[in-house]
């Protein structure tokens, strides 16, 4: 079994607070767990207090798991919580919106407003969901959300070629620059007045006219301030070139999350 430090990703393969919260807690019970590397390639790690430097959860819905937040005692993690304003014909497993606001507040409320960032993306256009459509449900969630995070992350759709077919058929579309740049000035003001720093995920274009930063969503930063420790931690090179992250050991499968969004590249 493989024992060394490492931060844990669960996962951007799926959706493990909402649909595998059991197993997971069953896992870190026994210390160990199985990590799928590939169909044919499976290994077991560790995972301990001791060798975990984080764990970084990726979610739409963690309220399956937050009764249970005082079994991750000893670990340092924080949220990832994607928060959007599409519908169930885009995201069919995510429950009401209003509803998961109340979810993001009360789980701010239960660990902290550093722990809990909000992802609003990826950001799409159709006839359905326009500029101004964003923008009035980027500016409603804000409201919502402000003293309860310090940070939202966004990001602009990219149609992979396995997508493609789906996402034509619902007349989902790329923004364009100049869609792009006003977006990206509108939600940088909005998230300003109530307290948040916006950050762009794995986006080739520059927006820092618009103070927002490329982030890095396995944030070695970020624990450094949670765990009060220095990591000595590399970035990751399996990911996308404009991806941030720094290394990670994701414990997610393909094919298992139930959210069923359409944009989703994992499914």
């Amino acid at each position: 079994m493989e024992r060394r430090r490492m931060i844990i990703s669960a996962s951007r393969r799926c959706d493990i607070p909402n649909y595998h919260s059991a197993w997971f807690f069953n896992e870190l019970k026994k210390r160990t767990m199985v990590v799928k590397h590939t169909p044919f390639l499976n290994k077991r790690i560790v995972i301990t207090p001791e060798n975990v430097d984080c764990i970084v959860f990726w979610t739409k819905n963690p309220e399956p798991m937050m009764s249970r937040l005082n079994e991750l005692e000893g670990y340092a993690y924080y949220f990832q919580f994607t928060l959007t304003g599409y519908s169930k014909r885009i995201e069919p497993g995510v429950p009401d919106k209003h509803h998961m606001i109340e979810v993001f507040q009360r789980l701010s409320q239960m660990t902290s407003r550093q722990q809990v960032i909000w992802r609003y993306d990826p950001i799409f256009l159709s006839p359905a969901y326009s500029v101004e459509y964003h923008k009035k449900a980027f500016r409603q969630i804000a409201e919502a959300l402000g003293g309860y995070t310090d940070r939202c992350v966004i990001s602009f759709v990219d149609i992979y070629g396995k997508l493609k077919e789906r996402l034509t058929s619902l007349q989902i579309r790329e923004p364009n620059i100049g869609e792009i740049m006003e977006l990206a000035a509108f939600i940088s003001e909005t998230a300003a007045k109530h307290g948040m720093q916006v950050e762009s995920c794995a986006e080739r274009i520059d927006l820092s006219a618009y103070n927002i930063h490329p982030t890095h969503c396995i944030d070695a930063k970020l624990i450094e301030q949670i765990t009060d420790k220095t990591l000595n931690v590399t970035k990751d090179l399996s990911q996308r070139q404009a991806c941030g992250c720094c290394s990670g050991v994701d414990i997610g499968s393909y094919h298992q999350c139930k959210n069923g969004c359409v944009y989703c590249y994992a499914n």
